[in-house]
């Protein structure tokens, strides 16, 4: 029969210490839900936008506004070389080689 008696007084400290532990739950419950209204801690928190919906708007306009002026340019012709520059661009490459072979000659 004693078992019984200590028994009941470790079931008795067990439940003192539930409740104690509920109390101070509550109280962490009650924290969370008044930073949660600051917008500290909740992770579902909306976004908050910096900028008005009307200033995005705008800006999209804008951008859009700049792909289509860069997508409206005539690609640039390809550069071409004239007959006449080529003949002398031949010219002083044949002169630059003539002078190779000849001082290989020596």
């Amino acid at each position: 029969m004693a078992n019984l008696t200590g028994l009941a007084g470790f079931v008795s400290k067990l439940k003192a210490v539930r409740t104690n532990l509920v109390s101070e739950l509550r109280h962490v419950d009650a924290a969370l839900s008044v930073l949660g209204k600051f917008g500290g801690g909740s992770s579902y928190a909306k976004p908050k936008h910096s900028m008005s919906a009307s200033a995005r708007k705008r800006m999209s306009l804008a951008q859009k506004a700049r792909w289509a002026k860069a997508k409206s340019r005539a690609p640039r012709p390809k550069r071409s070389v004239s007959a006449a520059s080529r003949r002398k661009m031949a010219r002083a490459q044949r002169a630059r080689w003539a002078k190779l072979k000849a001082g290989k000659k020596r």
